[in-house]
This record gives structure tokens, sequence and C-alpha cells, in this order.
């Protein structure tokens, strides 16, 4: 008897939340091997680190935060919003000073504050903007916007 092939269906993107969610937890788990990581193994995780945030703070103010906002019509979804970009702001001033610490102690204070401003930053989204997003959008919206953000992360990524 001759096996019939079903047809294979792509698989269904995730949607935007879910995608940013992802990164959440692959960039806190770097922060965390970071506490504790010293020589080499630091400068890589340092390096991977500065990577994973660049790419998700760029996917997220130009695709995600837009639709958000346009969305969310509600005065504390704008505070949000601003806030979001405003945290995104001081990483990027923080970033930079974690690699010039003077030694292994004030390289992993500079690492724990990153790490603390960080988790803040994807609580604060996970709580509260998440939630006010999937009430905004529609699942669709989010469902198209996944697949935007992977797509860009993507470019990014090469």
């Amino acid at each position: 008897m001759a096996s019939r092939k079903t047809p294979t269906k792509k698989p269904k993107a995730p949607d935007a939340i879910a995608v940013l969610k992802q990164d959440h937890e692959t960039v806190r788990g770097l922060l965390g091997q970071l506490e504790n990581a010293s020589g080499s193994r630091r400068e890589k995780l340092l390096a991977k680190v500065e990577q994973e945030l660049k790419v998700h703070t760029q996917i997220e103010e130009e695709i995600f935060y837009p639709a958000y906002r346009e969305a969310a019509k509600k005065k504390e979804d704008q505070k949000l919003y601003y806030e979001a970009l405003e945290e995104h702001h001081v990483v990027d001033l923080v970033m930079p000073e974690v690699s010039e610490g003077q030694n292994a102690e004030e390289l992993k204070a500079k690492a724990k504050v990153l790490k603390d401003i960080v988790e803040h930053h994807a609580d604060e989204e996970e709580k509260e903007m998440f939630p006010r997003a999937r009430k905004a959008l529609d699942r669709q919206e989010l469902l198209d916007l996944g697949e935007r953000l992977l797509q860009r992360k993507d470019e990014l990524s090469r």
C-alpha cells in the first residue's frame, strides 16, 4: 500500500508578543551568564548581549512600538510607549560602560546594573504593554507584526 503524502503546511510564525518575549528570555539568560563570567568568555557574552539588545531594540522601535502607539489610544498606553523608548535610550548609554570596567568587580557591578535595567524594561513590557497590545491589536495584526519582526531580525542579524 502506497503511503499518501499530506501537504506540509508552512509553520505559522509566532505573533509579535511571542517573538519579543523570546528575545527577552534570550537576553535574560545571557545577562545571567555575564554576571559571573570572566576573561574571554565575558567578552564573548558581552558582544552577544550587545548584538541581541541592538537587534531587539531596533525591531521594537521600527515595527512594534509604532503599531502599538497607533492602535492604543489611552493616555496610559502612550505613557508606556514613551517610557519604553527612554528605557532603550538608557540601555544605549549603559551598554558601552559595561565593557569599560577597570577590574573584575567593577565589570560585575556594571553587568548587574545593566541586567537590572533590562529586566525592569522587559517585565514592564510583559506585564503592562503586551497585555494592552493584545487588547488594542487583533490576532491577525499581531501575527503580521510577528512575521515582520522575524524578517527584520533576520536582516539585522546578517
